[in-house]
């Protein structure tokens, strides 16, 4: 019998890989609080999603536990040991905003969770492949230092021949301005890191950008092109922070991110970083999305502009995917930006 465990298991990326290893026949032992409600409100509840799992799937076992309580934890690890085969760890704290208000929360969640399941993967079972889903913003406000040139409607990096398919993993991690998030997430990142380079775990570390799909609960603080879409549709008012709007950023559908994960899984390393997001395809700025949105649902978005930009937010961010598909050249990104809206529309 093989398990694959996956905390946050009901938010976008932990239900995209609770049913997607539940079809290649893994038992899943989901770990969910829905944490995303106390995060960003009822509207960004996870617990619809619990539901639908513990419907649809036969072989899901939902585990109301915070990973934070090192001992209803390790109590699950030492039932299972070595039956465990993949963890999957999505469970975060995932906003720079809320993370300054309550910055031990926020650290204890992305930072001491993480540690714990480190910990009791190593003791419990050695041999599974620990995936840790991790974020551009380890790499703080350095992306901002790039040449950029300003167009019309979104900023473009000056010199196109060094980041002509965007930022890669040899960015540097230091001398920059993370956020308290960015800062808790480069902990996890790091022990992730370590427990694979220097203690043999096989863990994949995965730098993300703006995740999407059909099943994200988009919130203001959280998934900026699911909550851009849901806001235009019900005549909602959205709120621009900082650069004019012409922020740029690539979008993922879960889907391909989850397929890397599989690739992954069945090809592991020990304490490799990837960089994994849409790339320049499918990359927009916020007033590229309200467009491409405008023009799919024929409504006009009522916006406002904050000239403030928001805390470590990034003006130029396309990711660089050169690396993962020299490791798997298989993996392929199947929904296009047209393709994810076009989902989005289907579904709300």
């Amino acid at each position: 019998m093989k398990y694959a465990l996956i905390t946050g298991s009901s938010g976008l990326v932990g239900s995209e890989s609770s049913l997607f290893f539940h079809k290649k026949k893994f038992k899943i032992l989901g770990i969910d609080n829905d944490s995303r409600s106390y995060f960003f409100g009822s509207a960004a509840s996870t617990k619809k999603m619990n539901r639908k799992l513990i419907k649809k799937l036969n072989n899901f076992n939902h585990l109301n536990i915070d990973i934070r309580n090192f001992k209803k934890l390790e109590d699950i690890f030492k039932r299972y040991k070595n039956k465990i085969k993949c963890i999957i760890h999505t469970a975060a704290q995932p906003s720079h905003d809320w993370a300054l208000k309550e910055p031990l929360t926020d650290f204890s969640i992305n930072a001491n969770g993480t540690l714990n399941l480190l910990l009791l993967t190593k003791k419990y079972c050695p041999n599974s492949v620990f995936i840790y889903v991790s974020t551009n913003k380890v790499y703080g406000d350095l992306p901002n230092f790039l040449p950029l040139i300003e167009k019309k409607k979104r900023y473009e990096i000056k010199n196109k021949k060094n980041y002509k398919n965007g930022i890669s993993e040899k960015m540097s991690i230091d001398k920059s301005i993370h956020s308290l998030f960015g800062v808790s997430k480069v902990a996890g990142d790091l022990l992730a890191q370590e427990y694979g380079k220097n203690l043999n775990l096989k863990t994949g570390i995965f730098r993300l950008g703006c995740i999407t799909g059909e099943n994200h609960a988009g919130a203001e603080l959280h998934g900026f092109l699911n909550y851009l879409f849901k806001v235009t549709k019900n005549n909602m008012k959205y709120k621009i922070f900082g650069y004019k709007g012409k922020q740029v950023r690539d979008n993922i559908h879960a889907k391909d991110l989850v397929n890397c994960f599989w690739n992954f899984f069945l090809k592991p390393r020990s304490g490799e970083v990837y960089n994994i997001g849409g790339g320049r395809s499918n990359s927009c700025s916020i007033l590229e999305a309200i467009d491409l949105i405008e023009k799919k649902i024929d409504k006009k978005l009522n916006f406002s502009y904050i000239k403030k930009n928001r805390t470590g937010d990034h003006i130029w961010y396309i990711t660089d995917n050169t690396k993962f598909k020299k490791h798997y050249p298989k993996w392929k990104i199947k929904y296009s930006l047209d393709k994810i809206v076009e989902e989005m529309n289907r579904r709300y």
